[in-house]
């Protein structure tokens, strides 16, 4: 069974804003919601020119690749942005959300940014299958706050992701899902969820008898609460495409497609969603400018892109852009509606601009294309940047390693040779195989007789700045060692050895009376040679004892280098 999709969609400006920053589109296999942003002449700039970018999909041969073209033109119509704020720098900072289906065979092909969703009513199951890219649902996610909470919360309206003047290559959420014939799906802009709950939604979506039914009571209803925003719906129905030959492509009236009134001019100045950034007027939304009174919206945000003489490029023509809706059935609707009617199409550079004038009109391949365009002179190539480049760095490399390996060799550092203190130049390091130090000479000075503190700073190496320090140092290291060995022998460490201390008793003997109780001259004489005789050796090892027991004589010598 061949599928096909029945649609329709409306879009109003709202009660509040000044013009209609929304667009969408809907055809018998795409449908695509955006919802624009970023100051009265950036929001309708950027949704309609991203769903005039993604129009020329709306066809069922794509191959088995329907996923992969609707993300990569989204991600084309992302660079198209960037190429409109290039050569208008007064739209800086616009932006577009985008919510599209595309249906190739039984599948339904999604892919999804910014907080425009996406429901679908299936199998008597109605659930929001997009997930809003806002700073409130980050929070629901985390469990920070309740939906609920949500609802009420200052920034609510504050996006993290979109397409546009903001990230050179988005993240899309991207899905597909099986379809079924009678299957609904609701792609709104959030001017719709800013006033009508989900449980009314679903209610309307059930109790509709038709899809056009349906999406009228949802913008009616919105109006009647208020529409703080601008709201866009579209609402499709998967049907057998051999039994639906689908509405007749008509283009309404511009300002009745973009859903705007006369009265318009009158209302107050509009605010705009902001991206990535909290708000300024505790509304969640940061303020614009707005339009001049009784001035077209579209012309007011479009004529400085389109009529500039100056500015590269052309800009597609609006006829030819009618004359291909004219060739399928479709509803357009919102800015790109207005901006197709009045001609203001945004203008992007010459070979972007042929670009999509041939995937519209022709949907050529791109071997096609570029068989279009080869009468293009081609870009000359300049091959010999990449090898210039290159040289340039290895000359830069080459020259901060030379002048790095000159600056080590001007410094010095003492380290241990051998045992032996040593002077280097250098510093102590390898590059490699590369070795940044030589030594430079090697002193007589004993390492490992050096005190403990001055044996381990050595060891360490000890750093110097020039040659005259690491000599200062080789002279304190040398001092250091002098202290050591050539400490003098304390005093008195001698003391009578038990042989000297027998003289004692000797002499005293020879002074001892005899039995007779008298001594004389004889007998006195012979003790006090006695007493010589044995104190002459005792002294002569007292002396020998002295010199015996201090400590070993160290040489002090060796001062000389070698």
């Amino acid at each position: 069974m061949r599928l096909a999709l029945r649609f329709a969609a409306r879009s109003d400006v709202g009660m509040v804003r000044a013009k209609n920053d929304d667009s969408a589109y809907a055809g018998r296999y795409l449908a695509v919601v955006a919802d624009g942003m970023g100051g009265h002449a950036g929001g309708n700039v950027a949704s309609a020119s991203t769903v005039l970018d993604l129009i020329h999909l709306d066809h069922d041969g794509h191959g088995g690749e329907a996923g992969t073209h609707l993300a990569d033109e989204i991600q084309t119509a992302n660079s198209l942005l960037s190429e409109l704020v290039g050569t208008s720098p007064q739209l800086a900072g616009m932006g577009t959300t985008v919510t599209a289906l595309l249906l190739e065979d039984s599948t339904l092909q999604l892919a999804h940014i910014g907080d425009s969703r996406a429901y679908r009513l299936k199998d008597g199951v109605f659930e929001q299958i997009t997930t809003d890219h806002t700073f409130v649902q980050r929070l629901i996610d985390e469990g920070r706050i309740t939906p609920e909470d949500a609802e009420v919360h200052p920034h609510k309206n504050v996006l993290m992701r979109v397409l546009g003047d903001v990230d050179a290559s988005p993240e899309l959420d991207l899905d597909h899902f099986d379809a079924a014939p009678g299957e609904r799906w609701l792609l709104c802009s959030d001017g719709l969820n800013a006033v009508l709950p989900d449980r009314v939604v679903e209610q309307t979506m059930r109790e509709a008898e038709d899809i056009r039914e349906a999406v009228d009571a949802l913008v009616d209803m919105t109006l009647a609460g208020g529409s703080p925003d601008n709201i866009t719906v579209a609402v499709i129905e998967v049907v057998d495409a051999d039994d639906d030959g689908g509405p007749p492509a008509v283009l309404p009236p511009a300002r009745e497609a973009a859903g705007e009134r006369d009265d318009a001019a009158e209302r107050p100045a509009e605010t705009g969603d902001t991206a990535g950034t909290g708000d300024t007027d505790g509304t969640g939304n940061t303020a614009g400018t707005g339009n001049t009174a009784g001035t077209d919206p579209a012309e007011t945000a479009s004529t400085d892109v389109e009529h500039k003489g100056d500015l590269p490029g052309t800009a597609i023509r609006a006829d030819v852009i009618r004359e291909d809706l004219l060739t399928r059935p479709h509803v357009l609707v919102g800015s790109a509606a207005l901006a197709t009617e009045t001609g203001q199409i945004p203008i992007v550079t010459q070979r972007t601009t042929e670009r999509r004038a041939a995937k519209m009109l022709m949907r050529q391949s791109d071997e096609d294309l570029a068989e279009d365009l080869e009468d293009e002179p081609p870009v000359r190539k300049r091959r010999w940047l990449v090898p210039a480049f290159l040289s340039l760095l290895t000359l830069i490399l080459v020259a901060v390693l030379g002048f790095g390996y000159t600056w080590t060799q001007t410094r010095y550092y003492i380290a241990d040779a051998d045992n032996r203190v040593a002077i280097f130049t250098g510093v102590p390091q390898r590059v490699g195989p590369i070795d940044l130090s030589d030594l430079y000479r090697t002193t007589d000075i004993p390492v490992s007789n050096l005190p403990e503190y001055q044996r381990s700073q050595v060891r360490n190496t000890l750093p110097a700045a020039s040659l005259q320090e690491a000599e200062r140092i080789v002279g304190d290291l040398r001092s250091e060692l002098r202290a050591v060995s050539c400490d003098p022998v304390t005093p008195g460490t001698a003391s009578a050895s038990p042989r000297t201390g027998s003289a004692a008793p000797t002499a005293g003997s020879t002074a001892r009376p005899g039995p007779s109780g008298s001594a004389g001259p004889s007998a006195s004489a012979m003790p006090n040679r006695s007493a010589s005789a044995s104190l002459a050796p005792s002294a002569s090892v007292q002396a020998g004892t002295a010199s015996g027991s201090g400590s070993p004589t160290v040489d002090c010598g060796g001062t000389g280098d070698e």
